[in-house]
């Protein structure tokens, strides 16, 4: 048995095309077009890639797009200025802070200045919070595309045993809550779980964001299970200089156990960008006390 490959693709080419359709009604119906500012510091070649990436699908999707690029000397204060600038602009319906930023810049500090409305990464505390609570919030855009994915192959999660490996607050915790609210019985593991392939081998849904490239063997999958991998790792390619994407499950492996599982390319990652689409245009129906859009 081979696995059904999860085309991220084309599910995030999908949500990308319904998004368009909610800002031309709400460009249509309520004159109002939804705006996205990203504020990049410094010239990490990854960050520049994936902040050009957001750029052209925003300005696609019949959105604004706004591109604030601070130098690697930017101070705390220039930044923290910025995103209070970008607070108090009606046009800016979300917000997003590129990270990794240089060291003399608290990251935490500056996500905490983001308003929790246009927090449309999902890291302020009180979107945290909420979710955490189960109430109404901007979720973290891994995570939801990660649920999402899931749901591509398995419409109900309700009653499933989902295992998350990993537990950063990026997309390790966020997600777990996600599969709470769908429902599912939620262990989080980590690097340090006992047994960890005893554990990851329960799972009907396997979560892997936990960072180390191939770290889940196709014998700690359960057959027929579903396994959405986050991972995103650069390790030595087959030719001497060249580099190639794995992510944090051996997927060569995985593929002849599980049910269905992503790709890496080409699974989670278009997928982040989407949901970043989404979560502007339901920032932009907040701010005018208009009801969540149907995406």
């Amino acid at each position: 048995m081979t696995a059904t490959i999860i085309d991220g693709k084309a599910i995030a080419a999908d949500l990308r095309a319904k998004v368009a359709g909610e800002v031309a009604r709400l460009q249509r119906d309520h004159h109002l077009t939804p705006g996205l500012a990203v504020v990049l510091v410094g010239s990490n070649p990854a960050s520049e890639v994936y902040v050009r990436s957001k750029g052209k699908q925003t300005v696609e999707a019949g959105m604004q797009s706004f591109e604030h690029k601070l130098p690697q000397t930017a101070s705390e204060a220039e930044v923290l200025a910025l995103v209070a600038q970008l607070n108090a602009d009606p046009a800016v319906h979300g917000i997003l802070v590129q990270l990794p930023l240089p060291d003399q810049i608290d990251a935490q500090k500056v996500l905490n200045t983001i308003d929790p409305a246009k927090d449309v990464d999902g890291f302020h505390p009180i979107n945290a919070g909420r979710l955490a609570t189960g109430l109404p919030a901007l979720t973290a855009c891994t995570p939801l595309g990660c649920v999402m994915l899931a749901k591509a192959v398995l419409p109900n999660l309700s009653g499933l045993d989902a295992v998350v490996v990993g537990r950063s607050n990026i997309v390790g915790k966020p997600v777990a809550q996600l599969l709470l609210n769908e429902n599912c019985t939620v262990t989080i593991a980590h690097s340090r779980t006992k047994d960890l392939a005893g554990v990851c081998r329960r799972a009907d849904l396997l979560i892997a964001a936990v960072g180390r490239p191939e770290m889940i063997r196709g014998d700690w999958v359960k057959p027929g299970a579903t396994v959405i991998d986050v991972g995103i790792n650069r390790v030595p390619g087959k030719e001497a200089g060249k580099t190639r994407l794995v992510g944090d499950v051996a997927y060569d492996e995985a593929l002849q156990v599980a049910g269905a599982i992503t790709p890496v390319p080409g699974g989670v990652g278009p997928m982040t960008i989407a949901c970043l689409l989404v979560n502007t245009v339901r920032a932009a129906c907040a701010a005018i006390g208009l009801p969540a859009p149907s995406v």
